[in-house]
């Protein structure tokens, strides 16, 4: 790996089904490097992503509930150590302002430029018009394209430091520049499931002295965090969403109780929609900026017209 090269870290357990969409869009990024720690897979998760250039898999089938934090610090320790870091989901599709300009890099140049070891981002769950029975047959890059839709109607914002998060003293050895930076709760999936899940997560930083990678699965220690944040389209509905949530729960692997929320209200109403009134049709990063979501910067937007010059 070249000293600026960006390292991707994915824990997977049966992603199969994302694969091919995965790849097309995080080597899209100018990633080239990919750590996949694989959680007990069944499928033909390994053998396809062997066949995949750049990625270095390791195997793991403690429990995630149990162990997650040292399942995801391993890579980064190991393969990460003084570089930047991507951790991101199989489901996930990690997003900001001025991709198409100045991609990961310029991102990354920006970051550097401000002393910033990390960037926020907002994780944006998106679902399809149709019942997600009706969609549950769609391939990965279907979803993509089907599912177009997100609610951000009903969020719970706290800021960054607040002691009502309950994880907040993770939190506590981390700056923030802006009080505009929030963390999110809630959102969609309690609006229809009751889940008080968490939307904000640090996926890009530097793993650096003084760092601490992923000590809950939504965030990292020691961060210097930017002005701005990201987006990560999360297609948590992709695929058979249902039969998904019931294996985890009859599998026990995890412990915060989202996936049987899910499960109940899934079997309970099979037909269930996401979309309502209150949805909005995905359209560009800088609308959710202005919707409130996500947080963009007069220093950044300048930076982005000097790399157009």
């Amino acid at each position: 790996m070249a000293p600026d090269d960006v390292l991707a870290i994915v824990v997977v357990r049966n992603g199969s089904y994302y694969l091919d969409a995965f790849f097309d869009h995080y080597r899209s990024l100018g990633i080239r490097h990919f750590a996949f720690v694989d959680n007990g897979s069944t499928d033909d998760t390994i053998v396809r992503i062997k066949a995949q250039p750049g990625t270095i898999i390791d195997q793991s089938t403690l429990p995630l509930g149990q162990y997650e934090d040292l399942i995801r610090q391993y890579p980064a320790q190991t393969y990460g150590a003084g570089r930047w870091c991507l951790y991101v989901d199989m489901d996930e599709i990690f997003d900001f302002e001025g991709r198409a300009q100045i991609g990961l890099r310029g991102l990354i140049g920006y970051l550097q430029r401000q002393g910033a070891t990390a960037l926020v981002a907002q994780m944006l769950e998106m679902f399809p018009k149709a019942p997600l029975r009706e969609v549950a047959h769609l391939d990965y890059a279907q979803a993509l394209r089907e599912f177009s839709y997100f609610d951000i109607s009903t969020l719970d914002k706290f800021d960054y430091h607040s002691t009502d998060i309950p994880f907040h003293a993770l939190l506590s050895a981390n700056s923030c520049p802006t009080a505009a930076v929030k963390f999110c709760f809630g959102g969609i999936r309690g609006k229809v499931f009751g889940e008080n899940c968490c939307l904000t997560k640090h996926p890009l930083i530097f793993n650096g002295p003084g760092v601490t990678p992923a000590p809950h699965p939504h965030l990292s220690m020691g961060l210097r965090c930017a002005d701005i944040t990201g987006v990560i389209r999360h297609y948590k509905f992709a695929g058979d969403a249902a039969a998904r949530d019931a294996a985890s729960v009859a599998s026990g692997a995890l412990t915060h109780g989202e996936d049987a929320a899910r499960a109940a209200v899934l079997s309970a109403a099979p037909d269930v929609s996401l979309f309502s009134l209150e949805a909005r049709r995905w359209n560009r990063v800088e609308l959710l900026q202005r919707a409130g979501f996500l947080v963009g910067s007069k220093r950044y937007a300048a930076y982005l017209k000097e790399a157009g010059q």
